[in-house]
């Protein structure tokens, strides 16, 4: 059968037409016309950021776009962002920089990779699927669509026309992470496109790795998460992140078979998320230590408290208002995940933290921006629509913040894979390895979460910020694509910075489409 997909790009009042793929490239470019730049920021205000980070890199690998074509590249298809933070907008603009940097072209289109330098354990074209949520998450706000459907393309259509054999070599949540890109896109062709394909992965890992009580099995290795305090190398223990993907993958393709109109398969997934859910809340819940925790082979909770204990808010799995929240208590105690340079990935009263060595991609307790990411994804999520939480309101943006500053090196914007917890400094193996390592978000969460524009599936625009009120007196998200339209999000408190009233507002397309006083949530329709 073939598939082909059409999406409608439309700027203002103009439609900018029909763009439609059958299984191989785009015959056109999916990019949207620089008329539908952002309407409120100039572009060429933040070029003097790409610049600098062009004059202090080494570049050493060089993909698909070079340094010396990252502004023109960047400057039509990512939204800019401005507030008084200078650390804040850096950090946005280098991570934009960095994402460039890891594009490449192949035969079914882009990929996103992981590693710059060749690593051993990658597959054709240094191709790794271990971060390739967040590469999704991330990549969904750009204003290019070819970036991830050539993504996609490749990891379930690119080999012999059929999925990658190495797409199962780590866990991932590609199912949950395909519906949450439609939430921005907004239209469904470009999600149902894959569905098919997305039923036989979850298939294929139920026959690898499904246990006889229905949760799944993992190696800690093939979390990403290699040397980890709960897991091992070779024991098949029920590890929280494939079990929560899992359950997120079965949230997400039964909305997904509902918007193709396929009840019978809706229901199915439905149900099999209902199971999921059941056994994680009965087995992998530790009512003594108040914590979501690894059931290993033998029968036992393992003894630590880990960052992915938190992973089941990040999929909504946990119900609120049945004393599951109190496990957010080891995120704000320096016993427990809260360290000066960070989240760590394992607590740090454990007896065993940091005892792995160092230089080994060890899990045993140093931060690891992968793993801080979801805890602050999933953190968002409970302080939007789940029960009261035991943290000050402030620790989202604090725990946003101290991993904004982490990003630098020797007087360098620097990501790496991972941190000191205490002193920051970054944990490096070989020259090049580790620059430069896309293996997190920044842009995603400053996207949804400091500025709050929350993804829907209809025609409402959710926004509601994380920012506390104090923080700052002005920011703008300008030229973020949403529902084929452009939007603008501006907070002004007293309307001196952008001269178009105070508070907190909406525009799509040059037009102000909703606005509310003060830093608080605020939803609208799109005209």
């Amino acid at each position: 059968m073939v598939r082909a997909r059409s999406v409608h790009l439309r700027c203002g009042s103009r439609w900018l037409g029909l763009l439609a793929v059958a299984g191989g490239l785009w015959p056109g470019s999916a990019v949207w016309a620089r008329a539908s730049s952002p309407q409120v920021l100039q572009p060429d205000s933040f070029r003097p950021w790409i610049e600098r980070f062009n004059a202090l890199d080494d570049e050493t690998v060089t993909n698909a776009i070079p340094n010396a074509e990252a502004w023109s590249w960047l400057e039509s298809r990512i939204p800019f962002f401005e507030c008084p933070d200078a650390e804040v907008v850096r950090t946005y603009y280098f991570r934009w920089w960095v994402f460039r940097k890891h594009l490449r072209r192949t035969p079914t289109g882009w990929v996103v990779t992981e590693f710059l330098p060749p690593v051993s354990h990658a597959g054709p074209y240094n191709t790794i699927s271990c971060a390739l949520g967040h590469h999704l998450a991330e990549g969904r706000w750009l204003r290019d669509f070819e970036i991830l459907d050539g993504t996609l393309r490749f990891w379930l259509r690119g080999h012999q026309g059929g999925p990658q054999p190495h797409l199962h070599r780590y866990s991932q949540w590609l199912a949950a992470a395909v519906y949450e890109r439609f939430l921005v896109e907004g239209d469904p062709s470009g999600a149902l496109v894959w569905l098919e394909d997305l039923v036989e992965d979850h298939r294929r890992w139920e026959r690898e790795q499904a246990r006889p009580d229905g949760l799944f099995w993992q190696y800690d290795v093939r979390d990403g998460m290699e040397e980890s305090l709960s897991g091992s190398r070779t024991e098949r223990h029920a590890r929280l992140p494939l079990n929560c993907y899992m359950y997120g993958n079965a949230r997400a393709l039964a909305a997904l078979a509902r918007l193709a109109r396929r009840e019978d398969l809706a229901r199915e997934f439905e149900q099999r998320a209902d199971r999921l859910q059941s056994l994680v809340l009965e087995k992998l819940w530790d009512e003594s230590a108040g914590f979501f925790k690894t059931l290993r082979e033998d029968g036992q909770l393992a003894d630590a408290r880990e960052a992915i204990g938190f992973l089941p808010w990040r999929f909504g799995l946990v119900p609120p208002g049945r004393g599951y929240e109190r496990a957010w208590q080891q995120l704000i105690d320096p016993a427990g995940f809260r360290a000066p340079a960070g989240l760590t990935t394992a607590e740090r009263r454990h007896p065993r933290f940091r005892s792995h060595g160092v230089g080994r991609c060890e899990w045993d307790g140093a931060v690891w921006p992968f793993a801080t990411v979801q805890t602050l994804d999933a953190l968002a999520r409970v302080l939007r629509h789940g029960a009261s939480v035991p943290v000050p309101p402030r620790a989202w943006f604090d725990a946003f913040l101290t991993y904004t500053r982490s990003h630098q090196h020797r007087g360098r914007p620097w990501i790496g894979e991972y941190h000191d917890e205490v002193t920051g400094d970054w944990i490096n193996r070989g020259r090049d390895r580790s620059k430069d390592y896309n293996h997190s978000t920044y842009a995603d969460l400053l996207i949804a979460g400091v500025v709050g524009l929350v993804p829907q599936p209809d025609a409402t625009v959710q926004v509601w910020p994380l920012l506390p009120d104090g923080a700052w007196d002005w920011f703008c998200l300008d030229g973020v694509p949403y529902h084929g339209r452009l939007l603008t999000v501006i907070w002004d408190r007293d309307g001196s910075r952008y001269g178009r009233g105070a508070g907190l507002q909406v525009w799509a397309d040059g037009r102000r489409i909703g606005s509310v006083d003060g830093l608080r949530p605020l939803e609208c329709s799109l005209p």
